[in-house]
Formats: structure tokens, C-alpha cells, sequence
């Protein structure tokens, strides 16, 4: 176990009262951040430049090119467009932006927005593990996204602390939806959850749990997906939506065509090595998708995929990804004490081994959201909780320098290198 992996455990295993208590009694954001928050970033999205493009006949979409922006010196010395958050400059409880949903969407009133498949990606989907969909969210939406991803990182959450620190990501968030409303908004309005209904053939989607990503520094490694909330991976279905153009000489998702039908990976483990025994029909078979704003990424939480990011790990532009798992109709909750798998899993939802998936801490968000579940989570009642957290992370913590847990800590070693 590396020094990271180590050091993430322990304050994760400790609880700061100021996260947890109800909305009214969360310490707010001080002058002091104001004063250091021009030293964040390169640029903020609130305002994107753009230029008209054509989409398809007849029809104009504005494309946002501040992703394209640079922090190179004069003198040509890289620099990182976004620096890591300083210890006080994290914030506690709930964040809205206040930013307005596009093409005139009333919040939690206006019903999602739909956006049609063919029968083909589905079918890609189902045999290669993956398919990219792309388009689906026109240069409102990406603008959205960005603004809302801006706030974020200029605003860093206490949930962020821990992936951050560990140099995995510029910026990394679990269930920025819980603490975040512009991306709740966006799950309850957009046509995310009816595109993953379709590729999951299901007539139920729910959030499992997500991830706000920017900058992966030097990337992920080939690995596989077990950080899918409480849920099989049958049951679930994983997803990127992106908000930045790939960039040429790194970045791209890869992934080893139709491995989610390899029967030799161990389910709790997440390094994978390609050239082990039982591979040998897919890692020859590799599928590189260069996003562009307003893409998804669709696949199987089993397919085995990397992410490279630059030899340095310094961004000098963004790459801004919303991702997850949602889960599929007829989920039920497992409880998954003891593996990796709880830390996609720390809320206080009473929900117990074998429990139908429903709930306002796994909401759904198609056929439509559920307005009881919102006000839930708008009351700040969704969230992680101490005590589940000391309970549930307290069996990981007892069993981490065991095999069962050596590939989820060597993913963490080898990034932080």
C-alpha cells in the first residue's frame, strides 16, 4: 500500500462536523478565498468564446473553444491551468451555482429532454462494451456543464479534498450532484437518462453514483470499473459525458474491444494486466475514441480501458468530464462492506442487503425525476453520513493490506509516480 492510498483512507475515515450538519449551519466561503481564488485557474467559463458551425443541414450549433486555452509561460515552460485548491479554500455542505438550464427548462418543473438512438449504437454497445454517441448535448448544454464545472473547481468542495491531494486529478468529486445543484439539475432535466435507458434496454434509470473529473494528470492505466455504487455490474451502466475536445497526443479513452465478456478478471480487482493469461482474444482489439464536446462515452462497468494522460501529468489545457454508473430497473442494493466497492457508497439510506434500489440517495432520473427525492436532496437530507462512514470504511480500512485490495492500491502507486 503506497503512502496515498494510506493517507486517503485516514481522513476519509475522519469525520468533520461542519460537512455533515443541515444546510442552515454550514460554515460559508470566507473573503479570504475570494482574495486567492484568481490564482485557481487560467480562466473561468463563465463567459466561452465560439463560432458557428454546422451540425447537420439547415442546422447551426455555437461550438465553445475556451477549451483550447493554454498556460504555457512565454518562454515555452508548461504550467498547469489549474492549480491544486489550498486547505482553505475547500467548502462544506451544499453549492448552487445559480446558473439557468438552457432551451428554457424550469427547474424540477419542465420534463427531461429526449434524444434518440439507433438500433445500431445499442447493438455496438452490446458487443464491443462501449459505443460513442456523439452530439448529444448541443453548445447550451456543454456551456452549462462548463459553467457549472467552473464554479466547482473555483469553489472546491471537502468531498473533493481527498482525490485531489492524492495527485490523481487536478480536480476530482463523488456525487457532485449531492452537494452541487447545477448537476442534479442536469441529471433531472437533460437527456442523459434517456439515452442510458436505451442502452440498457430498461425503462428505469437511476443515479448510482458519478464523478466530476478534470484532468486526469498522467491518466489511468488499463483497469476495469468497481466503483459503481451498490450495485452489480450487470446492473449498471457507465458513462462519460465530456466537455472539451481530446487533445492530439494524449487524453483519449482506449478500450480492449468486448472484454466485459472476460471471465478471468477478478471482480474486486481494478489495475488490470493485459498480457495475463485469459486475455489474449482482446488486447490486440483496441478502440480509441477522441471525444468532442457534447459527447458520451457509453460502457459496461467490466470492459477494460486506460486513460493516458500527458508524460509530465502537467494540463495546459482542460479536459472536464461528468461521469458514473446509473443503475438499471430492477436493481437491488448491495451492501459491499469489506471491498473497494463501499467507497462508491457512503450515505446513510437504510437501505440493506437484497432492498430494492429506491431511494432518494440513488434518484431517478428517467422516466422522470422524482420531486420528493428532490426536495430531499435540496434540504441537504442526501449526503454522506459519519457513522456510516466510520462503519463502512472501518472494514475496508482493516483488510487494505491484504491481496483483496493490492490492485485498487497499486492504480493509486502508479499514478502517483
Amino acid at each position: 500500500m503506497t503512502n496515498y492510498s494510506a493517507a486517503a483512507l485516514s481522513f476519509l475515515l475522519a469525520s468533520h462536523g461542519a460537512a455533515f450538519a443541515p444546510p442552515s449551519y454550514r460554515p460559508c466561503r470566507t473573503s479570504l478565498v475570494n482574495l486567492k481564488q484568481s490564482t485557481r485557474a487560467a480562466t473561468v467559463d463563465t463567459e466561452v468564446a465560439s463560432s458557428e458551425t454546422t451540425n447537420s443541414p439547415g442546422e447551426t450549433l455555437r461550438q465553445p473553444q475556451d477549451s483550447t486555452v493554454t498556460a504555457e509561460s512565454p518562454a515555452g515552460e508548461r504550467r498547469k491551468i489549474l492549480k491544486e485548491p489550498a486547505l482553505w479554500e475547500y467548502n462544506f455542505g451544499l453549492q448552487d451555482p445559480g446558473l439557468a438550464l438552457p432551451h428554457g427548462i424550469e427547474p424540477r418543473v419542465t420534463a427531461p429532454e429526449k434524444y434518440e438512438l439507433t438500433e445500431d449504437q445499442i447493438l455496438t454497445l452490446e458487443r464491443d462494451g462501449v459505443v460513442h454517441i456523439k452530439g448529444v448535448f448541443d453548445s447550451d448544454w456543454v456551456e452549462y456543464l462548463r459553467s457549472a464545472t467552473g464554479h466547482q473547481v473555483s469553489n472546491p468542495h471537502f468531498w473533493a479534498f481527498a482525490g485531489t491531494a492524492s495527485k490523481l486529478y487536478d480536480y476530482i468529486q463523488r456525487n457532485i450532484w449531492q452537494t452541487n445543484k447545477a448537476f442534479a439539475d442536469f441529471y433531472y432535466h437533460s437527456a442523459m437518462g434517456h439515452v442510458l435507458a436505451q442502452c440498457g434496454r430498461t425503462d428505469e434509470v437511476r443515479v448510482s453514483t458519478d464523478l466530476l473529473m478534470v484532468n486526469p494528470n498522467k491518466g489511468f492505466k488499463w483497469h476495469q470499473d468497481n466503483q459503481n455504487g451498490p450495485i452489480t455490474w450487470d446492473e449498471g451502466i457507465r458513462f462519460w459525458i465530456t466537455m472539451d475536445e481530446t487533445p492530439a497526443e494524449y487524453g483519449a479513452p482506449v478500450y480492449l474491444k468486448g472484454s466485459h465478456r472476460n471471465d478471468v478478471v477478478d471482480e474486486q480487482a481494478v489495475f488490470v494486466d493485459i498480457d495475463g493469461e485469459g486475455l489474449e482474444g482482446y488486447r490486440n482489439e483496441r478502440l480509441e475514441f477522441r471525444t468532442m464536446p457534447g459527447d458520451m462515452l457509453v460502457w459496461h462497468p467490466r470492459t477494460i480501458h486506460k486513460v493516458d494522460g500527458p508524460s509530465d501529468g502537467i494540463w495546459t489545457s482542460y479536459r472536464r468530464v461528468l461521469g458514473g454508473t446509473v443503475a438499471k430497473a430492477g436493481s437491488t442494493y448491495h451492501d459491499k462492506r469489506g471491498t473497494g466497492g463501499v467507497l462508491s457508497d457512503l450515505g446513510r439510506h437504510g437501505l440493506e442487503d437484497g432492498d430494492k434500489l429506491s431511494s432518494s440517495f440513488f434518484p431517478i432520473v428517467y422516466p422522470r425525476f422524482d420531486k420528493s427525492e428532490a426536495v430531499e436532496r435540496d434540504a441537504g437530507k442526501v449526503g454522506r453520513d459519519p457513522r456510516d462512514i466510520a462503519g463502512k470504511l472501518g472494514g475496508l480500512a482493516g483488510k487494505a493490506s491484504g491481496d483483496k485490495f493490492s490492485s485498487f492500491f497499486k492504480v493509486l502507486g502508479s499514478q502517483a509516480k
